[in-house]
């Protein structure tokens, strides 16, 4: 194959299809959590990493707030958020102007996720249990979510943000196993994440669990239904399933863009493995509409 051929494949593979379109980020709504984001000096994952589901999440009364700063100790190949070395600094205030934050903008469902600390000797756990702690007392009805790094693998750290009083944790597989190596950073490994996923559930019966596998690395269908099931195997209950979209030149290049269709046959066959609830679609992320009613509708019935 000619160097003429493969310039022209790639042109192609990463001119987007019409399936691959996403709404401007505007509305009142919008500008307000961007304000009182700014006000607070507070990071949301919906900013930092581009995500193109901003405008839908944020206007219907969901967000997804990064704490524990905005750089990150590792460095995947598909992550938008900066990597570096943080050098142990936490701000221990973060927590309380997240509680005052959302307390002022009328939220029914908030996510917390973070960036890696391995430069932490917990990862940055406490730092999560102290926000959910936070945000519970101004709003005791508020649903939460954490979306947790792998803490290492350390039970303790795990120990911390199970018992938080959150309800959903939530950690992301990222990719199929074979391509683990190629997308992720070298500290982050499937097993481990298995192991997260499975250990929290052990930890503590009582959460639900929730993992993200992003497509388009070059994985085969047969592959995502492999780690589909690997993670129903640790009782995983909610799973979404996205498209990767290259956030710059220096991160992996996508090499398929996923159809819908496919889309729609990954979330009937998790449906059939026994996830309680599944969301596949090219724009879905791991907090992508994480307050809908159906979500919110278990966690609430099992409070009864």
């Amino acid at each position: 194959m000619s160097i003429n051929t493969i310039f022209e494949r790639r042109k192609e593979i990463e001119r987007k299809p019409d399936w691959i379109r996403s709404r401007i980020p505007a509305g009142e709504k919008f500008q307000f959590l961007s304000r009182l984001s700014n006000e607070y000096n507070l990071h949301t994952v919906c900013e930092e990493a581009a995500c193109p589901n901003i405008a839908e999440c944020w206007g219907s009364g969901t967000a997804t707030f990064m704490i524990l700063g905005d750089t990150c100790t590792r460095a995947c190949r598909f992550c938008n958020v900066k990597s570096g070395n943080p050098h142990g600094f936490v701000d221990y205030g973060e927590p309380f102007r997240v509680a005052e934050a959302v307390s002022k903008m009328d939220l029914k469902y908030i996510v917390i996720t973070s960036v890696d600390r391995d430069d932490l000797p917990d990862g940055g756990a406490s730092i999560f249990a102290s926000t959910v702690k936070a945000i519970k007392a101004k709003n005791p009805d508020m649903i939460i979510e954490l979306l947790i790094p792998d803490f290492k693998g350390d039970t303790k750290a795990l120990e911390t943000v199970a018992f938080s009083g959150a309800e959903v944790i939530g950690h992301n597989i990222e990719t199929v196993r074979r391509l683990t190596g190629l997308v992720r950073d070298p500290r982050a490994n499937y097993e481990q994440s298995l192991f997260v996923l499975r250990k929290l559930k052990e930890i503590n019966p009582k959460i639900f669990t929730k993992s993200s596998i992003i497509v388009g690395f070059g994985e085969s269908e047969d592959e995502v239904y492999e780690t589909m099931k690997d993670l129903r195997n640790v009782n995983v209950d909610f799973l979404t399933i996205g498209q990767y979209l290259r956030p710059s030149r220096r991160h992996l290049p996508v090499v398929e863009f996923v159809h819908p269709e496919k889309f729609r046959r990954y979330r009937e066959y998790g449906l059939k493995l026994g996830f309680r609830y599944v969301a596949a679609g090219p724009f879905v992320r791991s907090s992508y509409r994480a307050g809908e009613f159906f979500i919110r509708a278990i966690i609430e019935a099992s409070k009864k």
